[in-house]
């Protein structure tokens, strides 16, 4: 019986070992860390061996293959020793892809990526297909696969997700947009963070399809350094394409695909701001890829509801709204959220710092941002980028979310928003974005 080692407790790695377990795997699972109960009890239910609190070498060194968690880095010293003695290391990605039959629509990109996927979701949903999601939203991969049965897996894949794939293929292939990010991973080098990205394409046919941004710089310079057999369907906002989608006589978006042609008026959809405008092409490209007839896709895209911890709706008090939109932890998802605000902005920032450039942002809080209040351990580098903006009298320091929230309040008068788009990941103060949204969220409720 081949022995498979699975690096890391969570989600991805308590799915890839179920996973194992019932393709009859000799299985065990090593964390460095504490294993949180829900997933022990998931492992102890399928009578998976496990260590946590650190790796015993010897059990994991006799290993045939290795499934490694997304959160783990390639330099981690365990990491290392599995390469030196020669065991191969893949992601639960390519290990639950030799398994699934389902036609797969994969979504990656630095933005916007949680969003297309759901959408895609929605709209296969709303066509009637069985359809499940995952990856990096929901059911990790693998447990999708192990536990359920479905004709379609739409997915959304990190880049870390996406390091560790080799023969995986998706049927349809995803990049929404590509910004600097994560690179304390990828040796500061935005090349390699780019090239994680595009690893989602290197395994496409002929019939299969590629769907991206025609108005991402990053992208598009890098679609010729790379050898695509598939068929190619770009979006713009800004010109024309043959076939793809666009905006056609300035209110509509027009998807042409093959033969066809559909139109869907702007006005129509239920996301609003120019980056909901991309997400939406994408979702309708791939929508039409898989034979969804055009007035399901109009009607799903303006009946779709925000997702959680994105742009989403919390309270209206004292016609001031809030805004959760915890899983911007970049610079580039601040700029969109607050790009399209459309009253004066009481933003909520801050968190663990991933190297940011936070000068893309200041000609939109200039324009915008009326008081900052910093969320986070350390704020000196939000004060130093923009208290020459809004000025030191309008920041103020949270520990917390119930004191950001009660701090933001202070500053907002009727007609204002409370914006949460932290530009920062959530390590310091919480465990993750979606606990720094529930905190937010339960903070405007106690308001």
């Amino acid at each position: 019986m081949a022995k498979i080692v699975v690096l890391g407790g969570g989600e991805s790695g308590v799915g890839a070992a179920v996973l194992a377990r019932k393709k009859g795997f000799d299985v065990f699972l090593s964390d460095s860390g504490k294993i949180a109960e829900r997933y022990a009890e998931t492992l102890r239910r399928w009578g998976i061996p496990f260590e946590e609190g650190g790796h015993t070498e010897k059990l994991l060194l006799d290993a045939d293959e290795a499934i490694k968690s997304p959160g783990i880095p390639g330099t981690a010293p365990v990491v290392q020793k599995l390469r030196d003695r020669g065991i191969g290391i893949i992601s639960e990605i390519e290990f639950a892809g030799r398994y699934d039959k389902a036609k797969k629509i994969c979504v990656t990109g630095s933005n916007g990526k949680t969003t297309t996927a759901s959408l895609i979701y929605y709209l296969l949903q709303q066509a009637g297909l069985n359809v499940g999601l995952g990856g990096n939203t929901g059911f990790s991969y693998a447990m999708l696969v192990a536990s359920e049965s479905h004709d379609y897996h739409v997915l959304e894949l990190s880049s870390f997700q996406l390091d560790d794939i080799y023969e995986f293929r998706p049927d349809i292939a995803i990049i929404t947009n590509i910004t600097p990010d994560h690179l304390d991973r990828y040796g500061y080098k935005l090349e390699n963070y780019v090239a994680a990205k595009f690893r989602i394409t290197r395994n496409l046919r002929p019939e299969d399809c590629f769907i991206f941004d025609n108005d991402d710089e990053i992208t598009i310079s890098h679609l010729d350094r790379i050898v695509l057999r598939c068929k190619m369907l770009p979006f713009s906002q800004k010109n024309e394409v043959a076939s793809g989608a666009f905006i056609a006589e300035g209110d509509r978006i027009r998807i042409r695909y093959e033969d066809e042609e559909c139109d869907i008026y702007l006005q129509e959809l239920a996301l609003g701001g120019k980056h909901n405008i991309y997400n939406s092409m994408a979702a309708a490209l791939a929508a039409k890829a898989v034979d969804i007839d055009d007035d399901t896709i109009r009607a799903s895209l303006a009946s779709f509801q925000p997702i959680e911890h994105r742009l989403e709706p919390v309270l209206s008090i004292k016609d001031v709204l809030y805004i959760n939109d915890s899983k911007a932890t970049n610079v580039d998802s601040a700029w969109y959220a607050l790009e399209c605000q459309d009253r004066p902005v009481v933003w909520i920032a801050g968190g663990t710092d991933k190297g940011n450039d936070y000068s893309v942002l200041e000609g939109l809080v200039r324009d915008k941002v009326k008081a900052i209040v910093c969320l986070g351990k350390d704020n000196a580098k939000l004060f130093a980028a923009f208290s020459g903006i809004v000025g030191t009298e309008n920041m103020r320091e949270a520990r917390s979310a119930e004191e950001a929230v009660k701090a933001a309040s202070a500053f907002a008068a009727p007609g204002d928003v409370v914006l949460l788009s932290p530009c920062c990941a959530s390590f310091d103060l919480f465990r993750n974005y979606e606990e720094r949204g529930e905190k937010f969220k339960e903070a405007v409720r106690n308001l």
